[in-house]
């Protein structure tokens, strides 16, 4: 910086939701420009396969290629990944690129690839359904409708990992084990008997397990 140079820091989180570090770097942090990279969509994702087949100087029908952007969907080395090894496939055992080879690797890379959700991300996707930050959801305030965000997030990260219910609330808000299991109960109940409760949790399930 010093030098005049750029300094560019990657992080799975943005400096609002970083704990536990000095808040001089965090003022740092929140000096510069933040840009959130998100997932690569359908045409980007082509682009990629595209590039790093001719980079390898291999020619691949378009249907394949439109199939891995269309089932890949997570990330780079994902898509470049399944290349790979089509490539080694049609290499080794002597086939033709084939719409069958794809759905054979496709198949075994989105097997492999599915992770526990963190409690992160968890934070995450709840705050940005109920168009707020992470910071209010996990901060001390009663109302109803931060409440209730904080209560389904806690809802799941049980539900969706294997934390325990004191780490959970540790990392919700530093609160104890029997808040969040109170939360789980109050989501279980409101789930039967508000209507506008379950289709959060409904558009909640698909964001967070699709």
């Amino acid at each position: 910086h010093q030098n005049g140079k750029q300094v560019i820091l990657t992080s799975d989180k943005a400096p609002v939701d970083m704990q536990d570090i000095e808040q001089r770097l965090l003022s740092r942090f929140k000096w510069g420009l933040s840009a959130e990279l998100q997932a690569p969509d359908y045409e980007t994702r082509i682009s990629i396969l595209q590039n790093k087949l001719f980079r390898d100087g291999v020619e691949m029908p378009e249907e394949i290629v439109e199939y891995i952007a269309k089932n890949i969907k997570s990330n780079v080395r994902e898509l470049e990944g399944v290349i790979i090894s089509m490539i080694a496939q049609a290499s080794f055992n002597r086939r033709e690129f084939s719409l069958e080879l794809a759905k054979q690797i496709v198949d075994k890379f989105v097997k492999n690839t599915k992770k526990e959700v963190s409690i992160d991300y968890i934070q995450k996707e709840v705050s940005k359904y109920f168009d707020m930050d992470v910071a209010t959801l996990q901060s001390k305030t009663r109302k109803r409708h931060i409440v209730q965000a904080r209560q389904l997030a806690m809802f799941f990260a049980k539900r969706l990992t294997k934390t325990s219910l004191a780490s959970i609330g540790n990392q919700i808000g530093q609160r104890d084990h029997a808040t969040v299991l109170h939360a789980c109960k109050t989501v279980d109940n409101l789930t039967e008997t508000d209507k506008q409760f379950r289709k959060y949790v409904d558009d909640l399930t698909k964001k967070l397990t699709f």
